[in-house]
Order: structure tokens, then sequence, then C-alpha cells
């Protein structure tokens, strides 16, 4: 598998505390989502690579073919002309980073794993289950990196990209307009060049598996964010109650959302892990 620590290297480590055993479908399981064909991996030219396979000493934010976005545990490739949305937590730490393109948003966010491969092969069927609880659309494809979900929902057409590393599971939320999320779409096309050319730092903190990888902001990017969120409260501090201030272009997004200024980059807040796919998504 791409981005997976070398093989001598995984088999000289015990393991670990939070290791889940690997788990197959129960025998005799008809659903479609958990047929093997799904799961076969083609010959992928990239990653998603992991840090500590790549040449020691090399600067991470210099990718293949442009500049690499450093967000802590994933160093993620920016498409020319995207923009950045941020999303906040409510603790006002930043939850997601958000690439907004031309065409759709495409999400990558970081999760502990274990060493052997075969997570996202459950959350797929997590998210399946739970996106037709929530009346989407649901079904499964086949992708460069195994089984993608994809659902059609009332809000946009979204589809889910996994990928097990050693220790780490890469997902790509990649949502757009309908029809214009499919596999042949522009969307879909640079959300997997992206994935090809992400870098995850997985670190060696022993997180339970599927729990997100922290997200840092690079510095100047948290100190536009700090300085936008100060002058909106200013504006809101300063604003006459019986004369309010006409509606500007606030940095601060909805559900917590911010925008980082036009200059350095731009639906609803995702919950945690334990909500529903739509909750997580925001609708």
């Amino acid at each position: 598998m791409f981005g997976r620590r070398k093989k001598k290297e995984a088999e000289d480590d015990r393991p670990g505390f939070f290791e889940d055993a690997e788990t197959d479908a129960e025998a005799g399981d008809a659903d479609a989502d958990y047929e093997d064909d799904y799961d076969a991996v083609t010959e992928v030219d990239g990653g998603p690579y992991d840090a500590d396979d790549l040449e020691s000493g090399a600067d991470l934010t210099v990718g293949e073919v442009g500049t690499r976005l450093d967000l802590g545990s994933v160093l993620v490739p920016m498409p020319q002309g995207a923009q950045l949305q941020v999303e906040m937590a409510p603790d006002g730490s930043p939850q997601a980073v958000h690439l907004v393109t031309q065409h759709g948003r495409i999400t990558v966010a970081a999760y502990a794993a274990p060493k052997s491969p075969g997570q996202w092969r459950e959350v797929a069927g997590d998210l399946a289950e739970s996106l037709r609880n929530d009346n989407a659309t649901v079904s499964v494809e086949s992708g460069p990196w195994g089984r993608e979900v994809f659902a059609v929902t009332p809000n946009a057409d979204l589809r889910f990209i996994g990928v097990d590393g050693y220790r780490w599971m890469v997902r790509c939320v990649v949502a757009g307009p309908s029809g214009g999320n499919t596999a042949d779409s522009e969307l879909v096309a640079t959300a997997r060049a992206i994935l090809r050319d992400t870098v995850v730092k997985r670190g060696n903190e022993p997180n339970p598996v599927r729990t997100p990888l922290p997200v840092v902001l690079p510095e100047a990017l948290a100190q536009q964010l700090a300085a936008a969120h100060q002058q909106q409260l200013a504006q809101q501090q300063g604003a006459a109650p019986q004369q309010p201030a006409p509606q500007q272009p606030a940095p601060a997004g909805p559900q917590g959302e911010q925008q980082a200024p036009p200059a350095e980059a731009p639906p609803q807040q995702r919950r945690g892990e334990s909500g529903s796919a739509m909750q997580q998504l925001g609708r």
C-alpha cells in the first residue's frame, strides 16, 4: 500500500496498545459494500506518503507540482486558484481546513489507525450506513486506492476516499454540486491528484484508532485569522443597537467556519466522529 512504512520496519514493531485486531465482514454478508472487489488497489503513481519514508532532511512543503500547505498532521498540496476555509472547534482550535476550488470543496484529514490495513474498509461501511440513515442515496465505487463511498444528498453530492497507511488513515471528503462529483469529473480528478501528493506526519503519540490527528495552522495564517476575528469583535461591539451595521464579508463563516483573508486563502460545521455522516459534514 502506498504511504505505508517500509515492511522491514513494520515487522520489527510489536503490536501497539491501541492497535485494533483486523476484522473481516461477517460470513454470508451479502451487502455489496463489503465485496472484496472494491478493495482492489490499482497502481497509483505517488502517495499519500508517510513523512518517515521520505528522504531525511527533505523540505516537505515542496510538492511534486507545487507547494504543500503544512497543517501539522498532513501536508496538502494547494491546487491553483483554490481558497482556504478554516473550520474552528468550539474551543477555538482549528478542526479542519477545506480547499475550496471552482468545482467544489475538498477536505483531507488524517486519523490514527492500527499498524495493519483495514480501518478504511470499516469506516467506509459505517459512513455508508449513516448516510443511508440520513436518507441519502449511497453507492460504493472502485477508485485508485480501493473503495470510495459516493452519496447523493439534497445539499450536495459527496464522495469519501480513504487510504490506509502505517498507523494512520487518510480520508478525503469531496463535496460538489449535483452531477459534478462523478468519478470522471474535474472535481474528483483534482481530489485524487491532491491525495497522490499528500504527506502524513503521524507522530509517535499512542492515539486511539479513529482519533483525528491534530490540525495545526501555519503561523502566518493563524495570525491573520486571529486578527480578522479581533476585527469582527470590534465591529460588533462598535455597532449601534438601533442602527445595525450593514453586513460585510465576515471572516467568520456559518457555525464556526472562518475564511482566511483572500490574500492567504478562503457548508456547515462538522461535528465529531460520533455523529452521523451528514452531521460530520454539516447540512
